[in-house]
């Protein structure tokens, strides 16, 4: 017990280490690449670094449990996405290395959906904050608010000697407000928020327009004056821009989730209001073009005998991203036809520069959109939930 008196009196004695911001921890780059060494590593490291925090003759008897809960299909994409991973087979290995190195540490995919891990983590911190021969317990959730009103639920002021947050990005604002203690391993866990490398390298000219994608203009003679549509081009000094924005998430710095951004779809404007104009029957099936063939086969009520051109197939999934897809950014099918954020968003060239959702009736949720974006025409049902 001396040594466990000793752990406790040294986590209270970190009380200064408290930030804000935010983000999900993460294992650094290296341990993650090192594959099933670098997962039984960072179980070593683990646990040798909370044992450092103890002294005494009976620190080596402390046992120590770990459990990692994550959607692995999601967090691998986002990770590489970010550069911070060479394979998404590293990955697996990665886990399956922390599972094995210790006993009483496990790496656990809950797949899709954010509350399947949060479900597990709120569960176990209610039956250790239980269990009284648990003498202190660190929670991985410096990123995450929405853990805020459920400590302030379950903890008592008994108990807040026993639990620390451990930060990898500084600790969210909420949480902080909490006070309870934080504590670093930055030899383990990374510090810096993934982001979306591809995104940021993009070049600053590359269009996006308000849907997701770039309307390409049929070739204009010199004598005559661009439309203002979207996507185009001025051909002339005296004609506005288009109030459009240029790789407008990028420059937000804004990632919608661990699916990350839709890529972007390049269509021709005339294609695309031609798409638009078929109506009923003679509109052109989604599924049958983008997925084929139709599952409803004859009895689907939209058109599937026109040869569609590859700049209608474009059109078609230009207007299907405009829908929302019903598992968002916990989608894991690479192949998906709807959209995983809102792609309506534009910084308009004149008026106000804050990002502008320019979909009448956005079917997107609020959170589907850079934070802080006016939407203009939200659909009512979705106005309530904002």
């Amino acid at each position: 017990m001396a040594a466990m008196d000793s752990f406790v009196q040294r986590f209270n004695r970190l009380e200064a280490q408290r930030e804000t911001g935010n983000e999900l921890i993460k294992f650094t780059q290296d341990l993650i690449n090192q594959g099933l060494e670098g997962g039984k590593k960072a179980a070593n490291l683990l646990r040798a670094s909370i044992l450092e925090q103890c002294s005494g003759p009976q620190t080596e008897e402390i046992e120590i449990m770990a459990k990692v809960c994550a959607n692995y299909s999601g967090l691998s994409r986002a990770l590489m996405r970010d550069g911070a991973l060479e394979s998404l087979e590293k990955f697996k290995e990665f886990t399956l290395g922390f599972t094995q190195g210790k006993a009483h540490f496990d790496f656990i995919d809950v797949g899709y959906g954010k509350e399947r891990a949060d479900s597990k983590i709120k569960e176990c911190i209610r039956w250790h904050l239980r269990n009284w021969t648990c003498k202190q317990l660190l929670l991985g959730i410096s990123f995450d608010s929405g853990y805020a009103p459920f400590l302030d639920e379950v903890i008592t002021q008994d108990d807040r000697n026993r639990i620390t947050i451990i930060e990898g990005p500084p600790v969210v604002r909420e949480l902080s407000a909490i006070g309870l203690l934080t504590l670093k391993f930055e030899h383990i866990f990374r510090s810096e928020k993934l982001i979306d490398r591809a995104m940021e390298a993009s070049p600053p000219s590359a269009p996006s327009t308000w849907a997701g994608v770039t309307s390409v203009p049929p070739p204009t003679p010199p004598s005559a004056v661009p439309s203002p549509a979207l996507g185009t081009k001025a051909l002339s000094t005296a004609v506005k821009k288009p109030e459009v924005t240029m790789n407008v998430f990028a420059r937000l710095g804004w990632t919608p989730g661990p699916r990350g951004l839709d890529p972007p779809i390049h269509v021709k404007k005339e294609v695309l209001e031609a798409v638009k104009r078929r109506a009923n029957n003679n509109k052109l099936c989604n599924n049958h073009y983008l997925r084929g063939p139709c599952s409803k086969g004859t009895e689907c009520c939209f058109e599937h005998d026109h040869k569609a051109t590859e700049e209608e197939i474009k059109a078609i999934a230009f207007l299907t991203r405009q829908n929302p897809c019903v598992n968002g950014q916990d989608c894991d099918n690479e192949e998906c036809i709807y959209g995983h954020h809102c792609p309506s968003v534009v910084i308009p060239s004149v008026g106000p520069k804050e990002p502008t959702c320019m979909a009448f009736s956005c079917k997107f949720w609020k959170d589907d959109h850079p934070p802080g974006t006016i939407i203009k025409h939200p659909r009512k049902e979705y106005v309530e939930r904002y």
